[in-house]
């Protein structure tokens, strides 16, 4: 046996502070070590009947070997004859287990390495793992860590037992990312990796004001208020629809808070990004003017019935045009977003012309009407077919008697 004493146990109690690898891994990796130092030393590739123990007790860790307790040996490495067997246990029978110490009394150099090698990929997977289970229960939550350094636009932060990452699509347009400041983040994603896990991160996405209102607002942690829906153009402007579960309490003035306090501080942290809250109704009208704001709407209507097109078009005065449309369209496309619906917006000049021009068309057309044109009924032309049938046969005995007549009187004259 190879006696340790106290460094193993004050070995795990620093890993375990520095790393939080257990000590019950720190043991096992240094038995697995043992094990394969011995398969070096002993030139042996298969053993499955080795195995090493640790006695916390004595502070003692050997290699054991187990053999069956055999009459006649027909196998060195697995059996023992019972006479050998009693030598070490006076009680063993025929068929029964022991277990013997194989411990070298000195390791070579290359079986030294391999357990060193053993034991710095046990802690290695075993720290990859807690970081691996930590970060996948963080997975869609918001975290706080601090900017380590800008490589290839990827911003790295760390967040505690490893860095992140953070592409440039995930990050703020127009921020900079100053090293050594902190900064919240929502973590993305996990992706497991041969080393350490791969955390990506990111300071763009919509549900860190969702996280933010959640810290912020106490209705919301408590279930009063909902956030049914968040749109957001990270770093100029968001739109968040609110409903309230109790009808004593104001769903957006919570969200805004005593004299703006709650509203203020998600600004300041997202950087004095935009924020409209907006009150959420299950009628698409009512929403739809809401989700519009702060422009006012003049009318609301649905085109289509079908809950998969979802097509409405809105009216607002000519002043209100250029604000609800918002700088490059970005109202309106928060607005649909938001709502699910796709939105057409149009001043009530424009609709004025367009009906008037609907006229107009409707006008010209009339007078431009020919015969040809004209609609017809096949029943009168059947009756002016057979009306006309009836004269050509009047005008055919006419002829007829006419021209007998004229023979009648040449005869006469001759």
């Amino acid at each position: 046996m190879i006696k340790i004493g106290t460094a193993l146990f004050e070995a795990c109690e620093e890993l375990e502070r520095e790393r939080g690898i257990s000590k019950d891994v720190i043991i096992s990796s240094l038995c697995d070590a043992l094990v394969a130092a011995y398969k070096k030393h002993m030139h042996v590739k298969e053993a499955a009947n080795i195995e090493a123990i640790f006695d916390e007790q004595t502070g003692e860790i050997g290699v054991f070997s187990t053999k069956t307790v055999v009459k006649d040996v027909e196998d060195p490495d697995m059996e023992i004859s019972l006479t050998d067997a009693q030598e070490i246990d006076d009680e063993v029978e025929i068929d029964d287990e022991v277990k013997i110490e194989v411990t070298p009394e000195q390791f070579g150099r290359i079986a030294a390495q391999s357990a060193k090698q053993v034991i710095t990929q046990r802690i290695r997977d075993a720290e990859r793992n807690n970081i691996l289970n930590e970060f996948l229960e963080k997975k869609g939550t918001l975290t706080t860590g601090i900017i380590q350094r800008v490589e290839n636009r990827n911003v790295i932060v760390n967040i505690g037992k490893t860095d992140a990452i953070m592409p440039q699509r995930e990050q703020i347009p127009r921020e900079y990312y100053k090293p050594g400041n902190r900064i919240r983040v929502f973590v993305l994603n996990v992706k497991e990796t041969n080393r350490l896990p791969q955390v990506i991160v990111s300071h763009a996405h919509p549900e860190i004001v969702r996280e933010l209102f959640e810290l912020e607002v106490p209705e919301i942690e408590d279930g009063i208020v909902e956030i049914k829906s968040i749109s957001r153009e990270a770093g100029f402007r968001t739109k968040i629809a609110v409903w309230s579960n109790d009808p004593e309490v104001d769903s957006v003035g919570a969200c805004i808070g005593p004299r703006g306090s709650r509203i203020q501080t998600i600004v300041g942290e997202l950087k004095n990004e935009k924020i409209d809250i907006v009150r959420w109704s299950p009628d698409p009208v009512e929403y739809i003017v809401n989700a519009i704001s702060p422009a006012r709407v003049v009318s609301v209507d649905i085109m289509t019935d079908d809950e998969e097109t979802k097509d409405a078009l809105v009216v607002v005065p000519d002043d209100q045009l250029s604000l609800a449309i918002g700088r490059e369209g970005q109202n309106v496309r928060l607005a649909h977003r938001l709502t699910g619906w796709k939105i057409d917006i149009k001043s009530v000049s424009q609709m004025e012309n367009e009906e008037s021009s609907n006229i107009s068309n409707v006008s010209n057309y009339n007078d431009d009407v020919t015969a040809e044109d004209t609609p017809f009924d096949s029943d009168e032309i059947q009756e002016e077919i057979e009306e006309e049938m009836s004269q050509q046969v009047v005008d055919e005995e006419d002829l007829a008697e006419e021209s007998e007549a004229n023979d009648n009187e040449e005869t006469t004259e001759e």
